[in-house]
């Protein structure tokens, strides 16, 4: 008898517990470019604080589940076994370009620069500060109090953080992989080729696969598809076509048409970048309003996600399960310089698996602070503040309205109790 109404009172718990945090905090409007973030699909306008950083032994949660994984390999054996020889249809396996996405990856490499030169005025306004000994980061004119630091001799300092002046960098991180001349023909970098070939920023290296032109960083444009002939790729495109092709005769089949038949072109830059335009021709220096360059700097990141997103849906990218390495292509390279836990089985190659919006665009969560003149944020009320990414943050401090997409991850709406009264709370 007293083992069923303990199970009864463990499932009310389990079911209130499930009640109360999918609830979401009350929130108004207040940026229209918000992204909505939601937990289990309930809410899209509830995010909770992000968790702790896992430990270095622990391997990345999987994308997609493992069982998924062996059931798509299968499929894909039972196929080449019923037919090795068979022509790539859907881009960008065949080697050519996603139409669509030509246009998208344009707007994410403006909107990337943008965002850096907004922040690299914003700095100079909104300070920012960086523990010498990890790479916690806090926007403020003095650093927190939280003991959250894990660097070298933390043990001896309780995890307090020693704060030093940091810059832009360390706002936002962007890791780098290695540039791929043809992602389809020669999608591997090997071991000898580390030092020969270049490594550039993920998010740049996903433009340029999606379409961008660089001439710093050139790539190889196909006009007919590669066929795969026993899990290998095959290109039977002749050495004479295959020279660089225009991208705008690849978008030109999502053209779209007026109703007198003219051509709807699409234009170069994005709407935002055209507002901008006025204000980067000018000097930076003369720049009066920092509040409307925080709120186009905070536009700039989200056009720059909500298409990164979009472009990772059909472009792979594969990240290390161990440690922050990235790859933007079919497959990942196969330097031998991991250096986290169990290289040693693997001798130092990576272990890939699928790459998430977070490994390619660091966000850095840090401590949201409501009053950047006010007191330093207390370690004993650590479970009363909220956080954020560290540009959406600094955005916010340098006036622009918090986006609705944060106000619960902030904890906007918490009430946060005196140092005196963090006893007299439950």
């Amino acid at each position: 008898m007293l083992r069923r109404i303990r199970l009864q009172i463990f499932h009310m718990e389990r079911l209130n517990c499930r009640l109360i945090g999918s609830y979401p905090f009350a929130c108004s409007s207040s940026s229209s470019g918000a992204l909505s973030v939601g937990v289990d699909g309930d809410d899209e306008l509830y995010s909770d604080v992000p968790r702790p950083p896992r430990r270095k032994t622990e391997r990345k949660p999987f994308v997609t589940p493992m069982k998924e994984l062996i059931r798509m390999a299968k499929e894909e054996r039972e196929a080449r076994k019923l037919q090795p020889c068979r022509m790539l249809e859907y881009p960008p396996e065949n080697g050519l370009l996603v139409p669509v996405l030509v246009e998208v990856a344009r707007h994410v490499y403006h909107a990337r620069e943008s965002l850096l030169k907004g922040l690299s005025e914003l700095v100079k306004v909104v300070p920012v500060q960086r523990c010498r000994f990890c790479f916690e980061v806090h926007i403020g004119h003095y650093g927190h109090e939280i003991r959250t630091c894990t660097g070298p001799n933390s043990g001896l300092r309780s995890a307090t953080h020693v704060w030093r002046k940091g810059g832009v960098q360390d706002v936002i991180f962007f890791p780098k992989c290695f540039h791929l001349y043809d992602r389809v023909g020669k999608p591997r970098v090997g071991h000898d080729e580390r030092h020969s070939v270049p490594r550039i920023p993920a998010v740049v290296e996903l433009c340029i696969q999606a379409g961008v032109d660089l001439e710093k960083f050139p790539s190889k444009r196909r006009t007919k598809p590669v066929y795969c002939i026993e899990g290998r790729i095959v290109d039977f495109e002749s050495i004479s076509e295959t020279h660089k092709i225009d991208i705008d005769m690849v978008a030109e089949s999502v053209i779209e048409r007026d109703e007198l038949g003219r051509d709807i072109v699409p234009s170069r830059t994005s709407p935002i970048e055209e507002s901008k335009f006025d204000l980067w021709s000018s000097s930076t220096d003369e720049v009066k309003n920092i509040k409307q360059l925080s709120m186009w700097t905070l536009e700039s990141w989200f056009e720059m996600m909500e298409g990164v997103k979009k472009i990772m849906e059909s472009y792979t990218v594969w990240t290390c399960g161990y440690c922050p390495e990235v790859q933007v292509g079919p497959k990942g390279h196969k330097v031998r310089m991991c250096k986290s836990s169990k290289h040693q089985s693997r001798n130092g190659l990576h272990a890939w698996q699928e790459a998430t919006i977070d490994d390619i665009v660091g966000p850095n969560y840090v401590w949201h602070v409501r009053n950047l003149n006010g007191p330093a944020l207390n370690n004993n009320l650590k479970r009363y503040y909220g956080k954020a990414p560290a540009v959406v943050e600094l955005c916010v401090q340098a006036g622009a309205p918090i986006p609705d997409c944060y106000r619960s991850m902030m904890r906007v709406d918490v009430v946060r109790p005196d140092s005196d009264e963090v006893d007299l709370v439950a």
